[in-house]
């Protein structure tokens, strides 16, 4: 497929990185030239220097031709223009980053009048992602499927955790509320688990339950913590308000630390019931005078990685009992746990996995017939850190694997069917178990598969 991305910046070149790595062709288009020629030599891509909201820059890189562009400059505007200009040259599909709070209720009107097929608000993705986290706080991460009728949680094995030294067949305190272990992280290898693996401390698995029993599985590992009351925010950025405004919502008392004057003033001005702090948020003697060791969570937000890793180990050696830590460099995401912080956030990381998901879809919606577009990808996430996924399908009218149980399917290696939801049922599926037409269904897998559609889970010469 040929791609088009706008802005080499820090989310631009990580769907540079993703795209190529599933080998789309392309072309990227920014104004800086030594942005360019990193981008050139690191991934062997196209480049095109210039104003990409321009029609002559967007004709030089081919956008006439192209099946999708992205707009990831730090500009809301020249994005928004880049995919007017995009549509009226015949660019097939268009994303843009949108980041502006003040055109948020706007997106779907601005969509409508400017052909717009995608725009993303990283920084509202982030702080609805950090608000779902705050409601379960054991999770390290939680990703929804079947309108949340099912989810995917990621946790921890404590020592104490009764999962600990069992078999996957062996855990029936599991079984008992609907759940499956999809996917195990132990010493950054990634399983995707048997019946036969033995859990260990330390490993760090992703579960499948019914979202209704989320609830109900903490009970039975005896992992159920009292709900969050007392949240710090530190720093004020677009993040924090968009959390705070959440978490106001639903009776929780926040406490927001930023150093910046006016910013603090406008935060005071725009969410009174929050309680703002005009400080330097590093400094541990002002977060421990405004309450830091009462606080259910702590949630670094500044724009340094460093300071929102240092504060949050602090928060934690002071007995604070859920950290989440806002990271823009993905490259410090595998030695974090290491230094106990294992609840992160990534705002490029949250727009880059979603907008692959559109491209695998409309991928492969380009290569399939209409009447088969049911079996194409309608919801993808990456697990621990880019080294596995989970694929949400609906299974289409057709298809010879229909109605076979799961145990006589043959299967690439490494995959998993990870639930099925059948009408209001959730189904955990065991080997006799079979999908049917209007299915949704959850597989769990290596993320070295490419998983474009339901059919590419067969073996090949298979059953399919």
């Amino acid at each position: 497929m040929n791609v088009v991305v706008v802005g080499g910046g820090k989310v631009g070149q990580l769907l540079t990185q993703l795209l190529v790595e599933e080998e789309h062709n392309v072309v990227v288009i920014d104004n800086r030239e030594s942005v360019l020629e990193e981008l050139q030599d690191t991934f062997d891509v196209a480049i095109v220097h210039g104003n990409g909201a321009t029609v002559d820059i967007q004709r030089e890189a081919s956008v006439h031709n192209c099946d999708l562009l992205i707009a990831a400059t730090s500009s809301d505007e020249v994005n928004l223009l880049c995919c007017v200009v995009a549509n009226m040259l015949g660019a097939k599909h268009t994303v843009a980053r949108v980041r502006n709070p003040e055109y948020d209720g706007q997106i779907e009107f601005l969509g409508k009048k400017l052909g717009l097929d995608m725009a993303l608000n990283p920084e509202k993705e982030t702080a609805r992602e950090i608000f779902r986290l705050l409601q379960f706080p054991n999770f390290t991460k939680r990703d929804t499927f079947a309108s949340g009728r099912v989810e995917l949680v990621e946790f921890k094995l404590t020592k104490d955790n009764p999962l600990v030294g069992k078999k996957l067949y062996e855990a029936k305190e599991l079984a008992k509320v609907n759940a499956l272990i999809c996917a195990v992280d132990r010493d950054s290898q990634v399983f995707i688990p048997s019946g036969s693996f033995v859990l260990e401390e330390n490993d760090i698995i992703t579960v499948a339950a019914e979202g209704s029993k989320l609830v109900n599985l903490l009970h039975t590992l005896k992992m159920l913590r009292r709900p969050v009351k007392n949240v710090m925010i530190v720093g004020g950025s677009s993040i924090g308000e968009y959390l705070a405004e959440r978490l106001l919502k639903t009776g929780v008392d926040v406490t927001i630390v930023d150093i910046d004057k006016y910013k603090c003033k406008d935060l005071s001005a725009r969410l009174p019931k929050a309680n703002v702090i005009r400080g330097n948020g590093t400094q541990q003697d002002l977060l421990l005078a405004e309450g830091l060791r009462d606080m259910d969570a702590v949630i670094t937000l500044t724009g340094m990685d460093e300071e929102n890793m240092i504060i949050s180990m602090f928060a934690s050696s002071v007995g604070v009992p859920k950290t989440v830590t806002k990271i823009n460099r993905t490259e410090y995401l595998g030695v974090l746990k290491t230094a106990g912080i294992d609840t992160t956030v990534s705002p490029k990381l949250l727009v880059a996995n979603e907008i692959m998901r559109y491209v695998r879809a409309i991928y492969e919606k380009g290569t399939v017939t209409e009447s088969d577009t049911a079996g194409t990808i309608e919801t993808l996430y990456r697990l621990f850190n880019g080294k596995a996924e989970a694929i949400g399908f609906t299974v289409p009218k057709e298809g010879n694997f229909q109605g076979v149980s799961l145990k006589q399917l043959h299967l690439k290696p490494h995959i998993l069917v990870a639930n099925i939801v059948r009408g209001n049922q959730v189904i955990i599926p065991k080997g006799d178990d079979c999908m049917l037409p209007g299915d949704s269904i959850v597989i769990v897998t290596t993320s070295d598969q490419a998983i474009s559609n339901l059919t590419d889970i067969f073996a090949p010469g298979s059953l399919y």
